[in-house]
C-alpha cells in the first residue's frame, strides 16, 4: 500500500472515532447488531460450514486435474454438460452465500469457465436440496415448485447471461489467485476423500437431532484425519494445508468484513416500509424484494422463516419467491470476495443479473401463474 493511500486511511479512520455518535440509540442498535450476527456467524457457521468448504476448495486445487475441469467446466465444454453439471453440483451442497465462496473461487482457480462457474455459485444456496424440502413444508406447495423451477433455471440463464457479456477466449479467465501444483493420489483413497469431506456440509445441512448430526460429523472428520495421516503422503498433506490456508486468509477477513456491515445496517432498514411494499405484486415490490434480498446475509435454512413471518404481514407471493432468489445467492459479505475472485466489473454485471432475473422470476410467479 502506498504511504499516501495509507495516510488517507489513517486520517479517515481518526475522523470516524472522533465523529462516532456513540451514545445515539440507533447506533448502539446497529453496533450490537453487527456484533450479534458475527458470534452468530462464527458460531454456527464457521466450524461447521466455513472450515469444511475451506479444506474442500484446498483439495480441489490439488487433487483435481486442470484438464479434468477444462473438459466438464471449461469454457470450451458442451454447454448442456458443464451448466448441467455445474447446477446439480451446486445443488447437493446445503450451503449458503458464503460457504460457497471457497469452493467457486477452487474450481475457478483450476480453469473452469466463467458461465459454469457462475452457474455453480448460483445454484449451491439457492437450489440446495435442504433448503427446497423446508421450502415445501413451510410455504406451501406453489411457492416451493416455483423455487424449484426458478433457482434451476435461473441458475443456467444467470451463467449463460455472464458468458457472453464477458467472452473468455483463455482457459479460465482472468484470475486473481496463482497457479497450485498437481499431486496423484490412487482414485480410492481420492473417492473416500472427497466423499467424506463433502458429506459433512451435506449432514451438517440436515434436519436431524444434533447429537447424530455431529456425530456422523465428527466420524467422517476423523475418516479424513485418517487418510491424510496414513494414505498420504507428507508432502501431499502439506500441500492441500497450504492451499487451505491460502484460501482461509483471503477469503475469511473479507467474509467477516461482510457480516459486520450486514448486521450493522439490518436495524437501520424500515421493516414496516419494506413489509408494504412488498404487499403488491408490481415490479417495484418484486424489485425492492430482490435488492432487500441481495443485500442481507441469510444464514442456511434462515430464509424461509423470515419469509414465513413476512408473507404472515402481508407480503406477496411474488416478492416472496424474488427474495427467495436473491437472498440465498447473494449477501454483502459475498459480494466482497466474488470481487476479489472475478474482479469488480464482473461482480457488479453479476449482482444485476441476479436482482434483475429474481425481479421478472417473481412479476411472472406473482402475477400470472398464481
Amino acid at each position: 500500500m502506498k504511504d499516501k493511500t495509507f495516510f488517507l486511511l489513517l486520517i479517515l479512520f481518526f475522523l470516524g472515532l472522533y465523529f462516532m455518535p456513540i451514545n445515539n440509540p440507533i447506533f448502539k442498535e446497529s453496533l450490537y447488531s453487527a456484533f450479534f450476527l458475527l458470534h452468530d456467524y462464527a458460531r454456527l457457521h464457521v466450524l461447521t460450514c466455513l472450515v469444511p468448504a475451506m479444506f474442500i476448495a484446498g483439495a480441489i486445487s490439488i487433487f483435481v486435474k486442470k484438464d479434468v475441469v477444462l473438459k466438464y467446466l471449461g469454457s470450451e465444454s458442451s454447454k448442456l454438460c458443464s451448466y448441467s453439471i455445474a447446477s446439480i453440483s451446486g445443488s447437493i451442497l446445503a450451503v449458503c452465500s458464503c460457504t460457497i465462496l471457497p469452493l467457486f473461487a477452487s474450481i475457478r482457480k483450476r480453469g473452469a469457465g466463467l458461465g459454469p462457474a457462475i452457474t455453480f455459485l448460483f445454484s449451491g444456496p439457492a437450489i440446495n436440496i435442504a433448503a427446497i424440502f423446508l421450502t415445501f413444508s413451510v410455504l406451501g406447495f406453489s411457492i416451493g415448485l416455483a423455487r424449484v423451477v426458478s433457482a434451476v433455471g435461473l441458475s443456467i440463464i444467470v451463467g449463460l447471461s455472464m458468458a457472453l457479456i464477458f467472452k473468455e477466449k483463455s482457459e479460465g479467465g482472468p484470475l486473481y489467485f496463482e497457479e497450485s501444483s498437481e499431486v496423484s493420489v490412487s482414485s480410492r483413497v481420492l473417492i473416500a476423500f472427497f466423499f467424506s469431506l463433502v458429506m459433512i456440509l451435506v449432514v451438517n445441512g440436515l434436519t436431524i437431532g444434533t447429537t447424530l448430526k455431529y456425530s456422523i460429523m465428527v466420524l467422517l472428520a476423523l475418516v479424513v484425519a485418517f487418510i491424510t495421516l496414513f494414505k498420504l503422503s507428507r508432502e501431499t498433506s502439506k500441500s492441500w494445508l497450504n492451499e487451505t490456508w491460502f484460501f482461509g486468509k483471503t477469503l475469511i477477513p473479507l467474509l467477516f468484513m461482510g457480516v459486520f456491515v450486514a448486521g450493522f445496517i439490518m436495524p437501520l432498514i424500515p421493516q414496516q416500509l419494506i413489509e408494504q411494499i412488498v404487499g403488491k405484486n408490481n415490479i417495484f415490490g418484486n424489485l425492492i424484494a430482490s435488492i432487500f434480498g441481495a443485500f442481507m446475509y441469510f444464514s442456511t435454512l434462515t430464509e424461509i422463516p423470515i419469509l414465513q413471518a413476512l408473507i404472515s404481514k402481508g407480503m406477496s407471493n411474488g416478492p416472496a419467491l424474488a427474495l427467495l432468489l436473491s437472498g440465498p445467492s447473494l449477501s454483502l459479505p459475498n459480494m466482497l470476495v466474488i470481487r476479489r475472485v472475478l474482479g469488480s466489473k464482473r461482480t457488479l454485471v453479476y449482482v444485476l443479473l441476479v436482482i434483475l432475473y429474481s425481479t421478472v422470476a417473481g412479476l411472472i410467479f406473482g402475477n400470472l401463474v398464481y
